[in-house]
C-alpha cells in the first residue's frame, strides 16, 4: 500500500479517518488535503503518490464522510466543528505547519484556517472556490447533493455521475467515468456503489444557507500566507469576476486557470500538477 490507514478521536469523541503518504521525517512541509462537501481523502490518492516521494502528504475524511464515522449530531456538520477537527488532526501528526491543499468546501475550510491558526499555514492552494459563490453552481449542487440513489452497478454508476459532471469534465472516457465512480462511490460487500457520505452532510450545508458577508474575512485573513488559486475554465462556482476580485485583494496569489475543467479540477491535470509543484518548491522545502 501507497499509504498508512489511520483514525483518531475527534474533541468529542467521534472516530475520524486519515490516509498518510510520504515520510514522515522528510525536512519538507507536509501537506493536509481536504475534500469537497461530499467527498473525502480517495480524491488526492493520485496528486499524493505524485507529491509523496519527497513529502508527507495527509488527506482527511471530514466526519460523516467515507471511512470517518457518521456524526449522530448533524449541526456538526458545520465549519466550526470541522475545523476543530482539523486543528485536532495537526496535533495529532505532529504537524506543526503545513501547505493546505483544499477542494471546494475543503478551500472554505483552508480560507478559515487562516482566522484560527494562520500560524500552521506554510502556504494555502485552493482548488475551484473563492469568498463568493456563485449561485448557479450552488442551485447545481443542491440539485443532487443529499439526494440518496439506489445502490448501482459499476456501469450504472459511471452513467450516474456521467450525467451529473459532464458539464465539468467534457473530455472524459467512459473507462474515466467508470474510474470517477470508483472514487466517488463505495463498494458493498455484494459488490454494488452506493454514496459514500451521511446524507445529512448536504441536507445541513443546504439549511445553513447564504453567508450574508460571504467569505471574503476568511480570505483577507490569509494577506500574510502564500497562496495559489485555481479554477476550472468552466467553473460554475467560481466565476471569472470572483476569480480578478480575489487577485485584486491579494496581488501576490499566484493564479491558474486549468482549461476545460468545471468544478472541479481533480488536481492530476499537467497544468496543476506544474503549478502545485512550482507553489511547493517555492514556499514548501523549509524545515518544519
Amino acid at each position: 500500500m501507497d499509504y498508512s490507514e489511520h483514525r483518531f478521536r475527534a474533541q468529542d469523541g467521534l472516530e475520524l479517518y486519515y490516509r498518510d503518504y510520504g515520510d514522515r521525517l522528510s525536512d519538507c512541509v507536509p501537506v493536509l488535503c481536504l475534500a469537497g462537501l461530499t467527498r473525502n481523502s480517495v480524491d488526492f490518492h493520485d496528486l499524493a503518490l505524485h507529491l509523496s516521494p519527497r513529502r508527507r502528504v495527509i488527506a482527511l475524511d471530514l466526519r460523516g464522510r467515507g471511512q470517518s464515522a457518521h456524526d449522530p449530531n448533524p449541526a456538526n456538520y458545520a465549519p466550526p466543528t470541522y475545523l476543530s477537527d482539523i486543528v485536532h488532526l495537526l496535533v495529532v501528526t505532529g504537524c506543526h505547519k503545513v501547505i493546505v491543499i483544499g477542494t471546494s468546501l475543503g478551500g472554505l475550510l483552508a480560507m478559515a484556517l487562516g482566522a484560527v491558526r494562520a500560524t500552521a499555514l506554510a502556504g494555502v492552494i485552493i482548488n475551484d472556490i473563492g469568498p463568493e459563490i456563485d449561485p448557479k453552481g450552488v442551485a447545481r449542487i443542491s440539485g443532487y447533493a443529499g439526494k440518496t440513489p439506489d445502490a448501482m452497478t459499476l456501469d450504472q454508476a459511471a452513467e450516474h455521475m456521467q450525467a451529473l459532471f459532464s458539464p465539468a469534465f467534457p473530455d472524459y472516457s467512459l473507462e474515466e467515468w467508470r474510474e470517477e465512480a470508483r472514487r466517488g462511490m463505495r463498494q458493498r460487500e455484494d459488490g454494488l456503489l452506493v454514496q459514500d457520505y451521511d446524507p445529512a452532510v448536504a441536507k445541513n450545508a443546504t439549511e445553513q444557507g447564504d453567508n450574508p458577508l460571504g467569505f471574503w474575512p476568511y480570505f483577507n485573513s490569509l494577506a500574510n500566507v502564500p497562496v495559489l488559486t485555481i479554477r476550472g475554465e468552466l467553473s460554475d462556482i467560481l466565476s471569472v469576476e470572483t476569480f480578478a476580485a480575489m487577485a485584486k485583494a491579494k496581488p501576490d496569489m499566484v493564479q491558474l486557470t486549468c482549461p476545460n475543467r468545471g468544478h472541479t479540477p481533480n488536481l492530476s491535470e499537467p497544468v496543476c500538477l506544474a503549478a502545485i509543484d512550482a507553489f511547493l518548491e517555492a514556499h514548501g522545502n523549509v524545515p518544519h
